[in-house]
């Protein structure tokens, strides 16, 4: 069975990058390019992985992961691995209060490192007991 992927990111070269990487690889990818977007899909559950941008339209990535816990999805969600340009912001802590596995910082990262990052999470079993099954 393929790795699903959740991409929730709204710039759209971001995403297109990311997407056409994650692919390439030969992961199951979609796509959500707002806040709203990405809860919807990610209360359907059954990812391997949510990529999640912190700042979104509609929804912020906050509001995102605290949906997921008053609300659980269907089928539970592995990790969710925050995408963010925030590095040492109390939102990212909020975020793995809330239960995120790991921030990814964007000026840091290159398509070929995400792509190791969720092997990574792929191999060690796609959970860490994070995200509250988000």
């Amino acid at each position: 069975m393929a790795t699903r992927i959740l991409l929730i990111e709204d710039d759209q070269l971001v995403r297109e990058a990311y997407e056409e990487a994650l692919r390439g690889e030969g992961f199951d990818v979609e796509i959500a390019a707002d806040g709203q977007e990405g809860l919807n899909k990610a209360r359907l559950g059954g990812y391997s992985i949510i990529l999640l941008d912190m700042m979104l339209p509609k929804i912020d990535g906050l509001g995102i992961l605290r949906g997921l816990r008053q609300e659980p999805p269907q089928v539970k969600n592995g990790p969710v691995l925050l995408l963010t340009n925030l590095s040492h912001d109390p939102v990212i802590n909020q975020a793995m209060d809330l239960g995120a596995s790991a921030a990814l910082i964007k000026s840091d990262i290159d398509p070929g490192l995400l792509i190791e990052s969720i092997k990574a999470y792929v191999a060690a079993g796609g959970t860490d007991g994070a995200a509250g099954g988000a």
